[in-house]
């Protein structure tokens, strides 16, 4: 279960905050830290997660990660900074300093999402592998400290679903106990917790298997230059599945009033996945 909006309004109200820093009681309520050209400077996204969520070079297309999506479903005086990298976990990914390199950039007022758990589940290897009732939910818990020590807001994003159906065509899960985990988690610390798992699960339910190949990287020979003998991947998507999952996060990003209406768009009107552009494209 994710955190009613007055047990988020409580938690973020216990943050501690400096002197002269008066933050609202919901961060869809809390304007950017500090001003830019007389202006409240904008509030950013930041991201931390795996490849799911990650920018995509050129030479990867159409492999697309939700991340690259997401800034079309919001408001333009809100800025998305993507730092999640293909196949980090939870542990590899603050091993690596990459936490301290994002949280660098973190300012009072944003936003910090964090969605691992794909790699997290690599339990054999040593650098990614995390448990997910005590090492997981540890580091998870340093990406919470990390952003409120910046006054900034983190909310904890269950992973999303790949594409498995059973035989008579259920969509099944295949995170194990780690999005469970991450719900205790955010319970246990108060923090905002967007479901994607449940969300995702729910909307390949809706499209089905054959739906859903247009989501995820399934490729025929030939259908890319990039991908030449075709791809079956049922883990990260194309276009229209970074589209879906960008959509169902900000759509869940309001219902959890961790953004406010004037902060989102398009969470009902069609996006083109020709408006996806990749890394390094001429």
């Amino acid at each position: 279960m994710s955190l009613t909006r007055r047990q988020t309004a409580t938690a973020l109200l216990t943050l501690p905050l400096g002197p002269g820093l008066a933050l609202a009681a919901t961060p869809a309520l809390a304007h950017g830290g500090g001003r830019e050209g007389g202006r409240p400077r904008p509030r950013t996204i930041h991201i931390a997660g795996d490849s799911t969520a990650a920018v995509k070079h050129a030479d990867a297309a159409p492999e697309t990660g939700w991340g690259m999506a997401l800034p079309f479903f919001l408001a333009g005086r809100l800025r998305v900074a993507n730092h999640a990298v293909n196949g980090r976990s939870s542990k590899s990914f603050l091993d690596e300093g990459r936490l301290t390199a994002l949280l660098a950039g973190v300012r009072p007022g944003d936003l910090v999402l964090v969605q691992f758990g794909h790699n997290d589940q690599k339990t054999e290897d040593p650098a990614r592998g995390t448990d997910p009732y005590t090492t997981y939910q540890e580091y998870l818990r340093q990406y919470v400290k990390g952003a409120r020590a910046r006054r900034a807001w983190p909310v904890l994003v269950t992973s999303v679903e790949r594409r498995r159906f059973t035989a008579d065509g259920t969509a099944r899960p295949s995170l194990g106990e780690y999005p469970a985990a991450m719900r205790a988690l955010a319970a246990e610390e108060r923090v905002p917790l967007v479901d994607v798992q449940a969300l995702s699960l729910a909307r390949w339910q809706e499209l089905g298997p054959d739906g859903t190949e247009a989501c995820f990287l399934w490729l025929d020979p030939g259908d890319s230059p990039n991908h030449p003998d075709g791809a079956r991947d049922n883990t990260h998507f194309r276009p229209a599945g970074a589209i879906e999952v960008a959509r169902l996060t900000a759509r869940a990003l309001l219902g959890e009033d961790v953004l406010a209406t004037r902060d989102v768009r398009r969470l009902d009107d069609p996006v083109p996945a020709e408006w996806i552009t990749w890394s390094g494209q001429v």
